[in-house]
């Protein structure tokens, strides 16, 4: 009895495993709060922001039901979440599943309706959103771990936007150790998010306290070489004299090589500027620009990295230089001789560099001298990860922890290596872990006895989140390594000066829980609002509970809720009784009341706002496609190229593949292109002739049968893809239809696309035809008074489809 007593109690509940959770005052009152409200808990890494969500999500599911989503930006942390409420949950393992964009889209739709819970990246989500593969209306809760991400366009926004908007009883738990640097930035991740409430524990809660550990950051100082000094100095020479001709075109003030980002950004910005204005300095000072990047890159891997580092860099920038089509800029900058004689003192350079004497020795000094078991060395370079876990090897167990990304000399990981290696370490098969920033955010790697940052990390967030790998169950050291007057030391102050910043921030944010609560309820005030009306939103009451659904009586508005557009529509639509499309339209049954217009939009259209801004419209489905031909196809007759003033400029003087040649492939699948050149500027672009651009517009129009329009912008180009669809689809009762898709169509699909296109009478129409008279050959030897049997077919329409199937053909 007396060994029971000493078991921590833990958390008892109907969907969680049977003493699986210890419970931890701390996350039951995070917990009761998430629960209750949309809330951004805040807590330091390691200390469970994982088990809070679970707490809610299984609170959630037994009290209201539905599904739960969870959101992480890696697929390794992803799949970390998915392994964790698998063991944690009473709920069948395959309805707990992963979604990345490993998995197909088909599949993930088929996955979507049958899972409880669903573990994600938001890519994946916001794409099956985008694309109307999935429905948040049943999803009855939402986390969003690491949620400081949720800034500017990152997928985030979009999808909390969205479940505010979908979902019939919504509750979103935003995690972070680290939400942001001030208050204004975590307002704005509570904005985007939608919570308005803010849950803090810091290491200085009593509840919290006795589960921590100090953990003391140690600078270990280092001094370079006089040979590494000396490559970082020749750099140097090359990076001032190229500053000095960039003051000589006036865009730097200063020819000193250690320039601030801010300031190389500026650089770059009036030049861009004078490119602009079509001034040949502004293209010579791009190159000289970039040339200066490129050499900064070198001097911060000889300085804070490894001459080992620096090799590789110059190595590949040398195969570049070579390559063809190579850049100016790379040609210029191998080539000069004091590069070239850096690069020979790189390859000369045979010593053990400072930073790889120390690393081992600390190593050593933890796993042998003080018995340690795992250490993880973090550092910002694949090259060094790669180059000193090659060294450690030596003298340790060690391997390598990076991302997924191949590039020349060096391959990434797959998910399944990732994982396979965390797996490894955790189970102790070896000792130390070599990892670029991969492994920092969230990613639940075992108590270790040192975390060793091989350089300083400029961003608070970064570093709280290394920091977190350490001091958990037992007192944990981490040391970073500082070369001595160099980039080292500014980002030592920056992270120190951050870091402070941050917890200070946290500490006021504790004490301001009031301030915040009124100020996020003023702005989240239009939490029903979301998509600008477009979609119907239910919300919690005064009362914060989620339970408690609102009115959400607010209409949906579509093409036909704007009176100016329908107006238009219906007055093209009855303009002229000898068109055979107003027959159409008027022996035609309407779409039903409310039907979504359908638009597929190309995969690739996700880099602009359009499919997703269309998508936020209840009047709208979007349908994502790799499409053969086209970005946007509106109907069965009608595809759209959407080409910015830039790109339409370019693919007329040496694009990939120019516009005559888009529009040609578009022309034999659909009988209505269009391109859309979006943005101004039009005949100010590089230098090519006004009439030049005249003369292909003309082209485009006379030759291929292409309509071009004009829009301003990406808003424009979405109303006007609205518009053209309704049309389409609702006036004309045509309907989507993809041409040029590679699966082959079966008989009936066949035979309906040869009677649609007869005189362009498109599939409903072809569909009557046929099952009036059985087959083709049926409809094509069909008298008029026959064809007008057929529901859907006019006087009009049987006079055409006559004409074309039994006129003369004239060559």
């Amino acid at each position: 009895m007396a060994a029971q007593d000493e078991e921590p109690p833990s958390i008892e509940h109907p969907l969680l495993e049977p003493d699986f959770l210890e419970r931890r005052l701390y996350q039951l009152k995070l917990a009761g709060t998430a629960a209750n409200h949309h809330t951004l808990v805040c807590l330091p890494t390691g200390l469970g922001k994982t088990t809070v969500s679970l707490l809610v999500t299984a609170r959630r599911l037994e009290e209201v039901g539905g599904k739960a989503l969870m959101l992480a930006p890696t697929k390794p942390l992803v799949q970390q979440h998915a392994d964790f409420y698998r063991e944690a949950l009473q709920i069948p393992d395959d309805e707990i599943v992963v979604f990345t964009g490993d998995v197909s889209p088909d599949d993930r739709a088929e996955m979507w309706e049958q899972a409880t819970v669903v573990m994600a990246t938001p890519q994946v989500i916001e794409n099956d959103l985008v694309g109307s593969r999935i429905s948040l209306a049943d999803v009855t809760h939402i986390t969003f771990d690491e949620c400081h991400r949720a800034t500017g366009d990152y997928a985030y926004n979009y999808i909390a936007e969205r479940y505010h908007a979908d979902a019939k009883r919504p509750l979103v738990t935003g995690m972070s150790a680290s939400p942001g640097g001030d208050e204004e930035a975590i307002l704005e991740v509570c904005e985007n998010l939608g919570l308005d409430e803010v849950e803090v524990m810091t290491e200085e809660d009593a509840d919290v306290d006795e589960f921590t550990h100090e953990t003391d950051v140690e600078w270990e100082r280092i001094d370079l070489p006089e040979d590494v000094l000396e490559i970082r100095d020749a750099l140097n020479e090359v990076i001032k004299e190229r500053l000095e001709k960039l003051k000589e075109l006036g865009v730097a003030s200063s020819t000193q090589p250690d320039q601030s980002q801010k300031d190389l950004n500026r650089m770059r910005a009036e030049l861009q500027e004078l490119i602009n204005n079509d001034q040949s300095e502004g293209f010579e000072g791009m190159s000289i620009h970039a040339e200066v990047m490129k050499l900064r890159q070198a001097v911060t891997l000889v300085e804070t990295q490894s001459v080992e580092a620096v090799r590789r860099y110059f190595d590949r920038q040398r195969n570049q230089a070579r390559s063809s089509g190579a850049s100016k800029a790379s040609q210029r900058m191998v080539s000069d001789p004091r590069v070239r004689e850096a690069m020979r003192k790189a390859e000369s350079f045979d010593e053990i560099h400072p930073k790889y004497s120390k690393a081992r020795m600390l190593l050593a000094e933890t796993l042998g001298l003080e018995g340690g078991e795992r250490v993880i060395v973090f550092t910002e370079s694949r090259d060094t990860a790669e180059a000193l876990t090659e060294f450690l090897s030596d003298s340790f167990d060690a391997k390598r922890f990076v991302g997924q990304g191949d590039r020349e000399g060096s391959d990434g990981m797959t998910q399944k290596e990732q994982q396979a290696v965390l797996d490894e370490f955790r189970a102790g098969e070896f000792e130390v872990l070599v990892s670029t920033s991969v492994a920092e955010e969230g990613l639940d790697v075992p108590e270790v006895d040192l975390v060793l940052f091989y350089e300083p990390v400029p961003t608070a967030i970064r570093s709280i989140q290394r920091k977190g790998r350490t001091g958990r169950q037992s007192e944990g050291r981490v040391v970073v390594l500082m070369a001595e007057d160099t980039r080292d030391e500014a980002y030592f102050w920056i992270s120190r000066r951050r870091e402070k910043e941050m917890e200070s921030e946290l500490r006021e944010l504790k004490g301001m829980a009031d301030e915040l609560a009124e100020e996020l309820d003023d702005s989240q005030q239009s939490l029903a609002d979301f998509g600008d009306g477009k979609r119907t939103a239910e919300v919690n009451n005064d009362d914060g509970d989620p339970d408690a659904v609102g009115d959400s009586s607010n209409g949906s508005e579509g093409v036909t809720d704007r009176p100016g557009l329908q107006d238009f529509a219906a007055d093209a639509a009855g303009s002229s009784d000898d068109d055979p499309a107003d027959d159409e339209v008027e022996t035609h049954e309407p779409h039903a009341e409310g039907e979504a217009v359908g638009i597929v939009a190309d995969q690739r259209e996700m880099d602009a706002n359009i499919a997703r801004d269309l998508s936020r419209r209840e009047a709208i489905e979007v349908q994502l496609e790799t499409l053969d031909v086209g970005d946007y196809v509106l109907s069965d007759r009608v595809v759209v190229e959407r080409k910015s003033v830039a790109d339409f400029v370019d693919s007329l003087v040496g694009g990939d593949r120019s516009v005559f040649e888009q529009v040609g492939a578009m022309a034999r699948h659909y009988s209505r292109p269009i391109v859309i050149v979006e943005g101004e500027g039009l005949y100010e672009q590089r230098n090519v002739a006004p009439n030049a651009i005249r003369g292909a517009l003309s082209s485009l129009a006379v030759d291929f049968g292409a309509s071009v329009l004009r829009t301003g912008g990406e808003d424009e180009t979405t109303e006007l893809l609205d518009v053209i669809a309704g049309r389409e689809q609702k006036v004309s009762d045509r309907e989507v239809s993809v041409h040029g898709e590679k699966q082959s169509k079966t008989l009936s699909e066949q035979q309906e696309y040869v009677v649609a296109s007869i005189a362009e009478i498109g599939p409903v129409t072809a569909r009557s035809l046929l099952e009036e008279f059985g087959t083709v050959e049926g409809v094509m030897i069909a008298t008029e008074d026959e064809l007008q049997d057929a529901d859907g077919v006019g006087q009009v329409t049987a006079e055409r489809i006559r004409e074309v199937v039994g006129s003369d053909y004239t060559g």
